[in-house]
């Protein structure tokens, strides 16, 4: 099928920040796509936090599965919508690389220790991931992605109006039009991270015992998807000893399937009347195309009040934040009072820095580059007696 008018097109596109032969079996995007996958932090992912600390369980959503579930949803609105599938793709797999390890916890806590050096933020730090942080190429550091999925990357929660200090530096030198929206497939992929999270963050929450089934019955859309199954399974006599398994599996795909039939008759209806011919003109449009209906935005929005209420802010899961922040802190505090302490590439690059704010910059990078198990481990290093260096 081809693609809409307004989706983003190879040809032409905006390039590259440093030249490449383009490939001869590949489309840019697909080859942006597998740049992302191919690399050290997509690898990562597997052993980072969505909600539970890897050592919690084996089942659990991880960033990594979390971003493919994003990148899945995501790929399958782009075809109904007649966008291009895989830059799509390469900004869902792409849009969280900038997590630190333990999820939200980890990332406050180094926001918190990098606050007089100029902050930290994940989607920041996904852009230096993927322009700078990534060595695999003689000739340049980074992916070398092109300006299109770097700008999805950038901007795929809408324009940047206050970009901070290296976001600003790194436009000023391959201008990402920060100010415009991003195209209809980076609206996509952030429209899809929604929808996953709220029906996989529902599911590992009952599967942990936080959240029960009953808990769900006044919930927008996830109490409706809830009755239905459960009357359904009554009507058919449908006895299993995993039906409450059963019951949430079957629970959260309707949930999904809710917002994301939504999402694409609300889109199709923006897109009617905005009329775009390019995807310059989804860019320059006073507001988000891809976007719900007001009443499922609304839906949504008590969705995810009540994920915050009674599963982010658990009192289990509230230990395990604390402790994911003590650890996160000492490692920074530690690292930043004696850089010598390390490891070799990190050490040359901190003894490189000019100043002490680019200095403390490559301390956070090297915490945010750690899976959940080696931060644990290299905090046992640096304290314990007990534990070689």
């Amino acid at each position: 099928m081809p693609v809409a008018p307004f989706a983003i097109s190879a040809r032409p596109g905006r390039g590259r920040l440093y030249e490449e032969a383009e490939s001869t079996t590949r489309s840019p995007w697909q080859r942006d796509r597998d740049r992302v996958i191919h690399s050290s932090g997509f690898r990562r992912l597997q052993y980072k936090t969505q909600v539970f600390i890897n050592h919690e369980g084996d089942f659990f959503r991880t960033r990594l599965t979390h971003s493919l579930e994003v990148a899945q949803v995501a790929r399958s609105l782009a075809r109904r919508l007649r966008l291009d599938e895989d830059i799509t793709e390469a900004i869902s797999l792409a849009h969280d690389l900038g997590h630190t390890p333990f999820g939200h916890a980890g990332e406050d806590a180094l926001a918190a220790q990098m606050a007089p050096w100029g902050g930290f933020d994940h989607n920041t730090q996904a852009m230096r991931q993927v322009t700078l942080l990534e060595r695999r190429y003689l000739d340049f550091n980074g992916l070398n992605l092109t300006w299109e999925t770097l700008e999805g990357l950038a901007k795929h929660n809408g324009p940047v109006d206050r970009p901070d200090a290296w976001l600003s530096q790194y436009d000023s030198m391959h201008k990402l039009d920060l100010s415009q929206y991003a195209s209809a497939e980076a609206q996509i992929a952030a429209m899809a991270d929604d929808i996953a999270y709220h029906g996989h963050d529902l599911d590992d929450g009952i599967k942990a015992g936080l959240i029960s089934l009953d808990d769900l019955e006044t919930l927008p859309i996830v109490g409706e998807a809830l009755e239905n199954v459960r009357s359904y399974a009554r009507s058919n006599q449908i006895l299993s000893g995993e039906m409450e398994q059963r019951l949430r599996h079957e629970m959260v795909r309707r949930v999904i399937n809710v917002l994301a039939t939504d999402l694409l008759t609300t889109t199709e209806n923006n897109l009617a009347r905005l009329d775009p011919q390019t995807a310059d003109d989804i860019r320059q449009a006073s507001g988000p195309v891809v976007r719900f209906s007001p009443a499922i935005a609304e839906a949504n929005g008590a969705i995810r009040e009540f994920l915050f209420a009674r599963l982010y802010r658990h009192w289990k899961l509230n230990r395990m934040a604390h402790k994911a922040r003590e650890t996160t802190s000492a490692l920074f505090r530690i690292l930043a009072d004696d850089i010598e302490l390390l490891p070799d590439e990190w050490r040359i690059s901190a003894r490189a820095a000019k100043t002490d704010s680019s200095k403390m910059r490559v301390v956070a990078d090297y915490i945010a580059s750690m899976t959940d198990r080696y931060a644990m481990e290299e905090h046992l290093r640096l304290t314990d007696l007990s534990i070689p260096g």
